[in-house]
């Protein structure tokens, strides 16, 4: 088989920034390395690309054998290619996200790799340039969540408006103002409003709301800016 001339093969590897959101907080998933260098240090869920995978089944591959995870929201969003981002080899790595709600995946961890949710603001020291990784995926979640509505990934079917603020609250860091979220998110016409209430924080309880995700997929444009 013919090969290029002159050229020294480069390692390609994925790695997954995984969010989460438990109807309080929004949390990163991560796990202890388990080779060397830097062993047992935090680290993002990666790993490399197989000879006759793709981008996309090489992430699918890696989160379901570290984590036990499969069928969650995934998007590929930058690539990381530092000469010395490795200090064992040069490798380039594919960065993906996936949103996930940690209730309905909660019995599906795998902690043969001790992976262990933080707070955000609780994130130990990554290994590499994973702490980079996960600050440009949050801003790529901030970006992408003013103009569609993904972060509907990270809740239940069935939620409250108080949850979904808290998570818009969550993902921008920043207050936003009641009455001006209850009135463009009703605006939106996404939202179907249930008839049972979640009373678990007080007796007048909020009523549950579901995504329209017949009209989310035909109206998947403009969406809101739910913090200005």
């Amino acid at each position: 088989m013919a090969k290029y001339l002159n050229q020294k093969p480069i390692l390609v590897a994925v790695d997954c920034i995984i969010f989460g959101y438990d109807g309080e907080h929004l949390k990163l998933l991560v796990i202890k390395r388990a080779i060397e260098p830097i062993k047992d240090q935090w680290s993002l869920m990666g790993g490399f690309v197989g000879e006759n995978e793709d981008l996309n089944g090489a992430a699918k591959r890696i989160l379901l054998e570290l984590t036990g995870l499969h069928d969650v929201y995934l998007e590929q969003f930058c690539a990381y290619g530092n000469p010395e981002r490795d200090p064992i080899e040069r490798t380039i790595s594919i960065a993906y996200f996936a949103l996930i709600d940690i209730n309905k995946y909660s019995k599906q961890i795998n902690d043969q790799y001790h992976a262990e949710w933080f707070k955000l603001k609780e994130i130990p020291a990554l290994i590499f340039d994973h702490d980079e990784m996960v600050r440009s995926a949050l801003a790529k979640i901030r970006y992408q969540a003013a103009l569609h509505p993904i972060l509907f990934e990270l809740l239940p079917k069935k939620f409250t408006i108080p949850q979904l603020q808290t998570l818009y609250e969550q993902v921008y860091d920043s207050p936003i103002d009641n009455r001006n979220f209850i009135r463009k998110i009703t605006a939106s016409g996404l939202l179907i409003k249930q008839t049972e209430k979640d009373k678990s924080s007080s007796k007048r309880g909020a009523f549950y709301f579901k995504l329209d995700r017949q009209k989310h997929r035909s109206q998947f444009q403009s969406f809101l800016n739910f913090i200005r």
